[in-house]
């Protein structure tokens, strides 16, 4: 085939164009692989419209779902309430700092603790008395 039988038109770029054999092309690699981690941090950054306090508001996505964490776990909704704190343990830990202190019980509340673990005892041991003097059906 000559130069002047070949048509060029879509697929069939001129020959004088074309890579020269052991010529490196624009793009060595290839399309590069996409990356889990990229895509999440790139969706969770995109911009979502909101309505905060009765305002539209401009927030990435990943304000919104931890304000809506945040929400649920204040409105008493035990699941949310878990996944909030182990992503604040998360948070804590990636940024090295101590997980925050338990409260201290003040005097009072040994005290209180102090009762209610003396009466759950009394009550458990008036219980076993009660079933060592039934006798057993037999």
């Amino acid at each position: 085939m000559t130069d002047t039988d070949y048509k060029v038109g879509y697929g069939k770029p001129p020959r004088h164009t074309r890579f020269k054999t052991g010529e490196p092309s624009a793009n060595p690699r290839g399309r590069p692989a996409k990356n889990l981690a990229a895509l999440l941090i790139r969706g969770l950054n995109e911009p979502v419209v909101g309505t905060e306090n009765g305002r539209r508001r401009t927030i990435t996505k990943r304000e919104a779902i931890a304000s809506q964490l945040i929400n649920k776990s204040a409105g008493a909704d035990w699941r949310a309430t878990k996944m909030l704190l182990d992503a604040v343990k998360d948070a804590e830990k990636q940024a090295g700092t101590p997980p925050s202190e338990a409260p201290r019980f003040t005097a009072a509340d040994e005290e209180v603790a102090e009762q209610l673990i003396e009466r759950l005892r009394h009550q458990i041991l008036s219980e076993m008395a009660a079933a060592a003097t039934k006798p057993e059906p037999t």
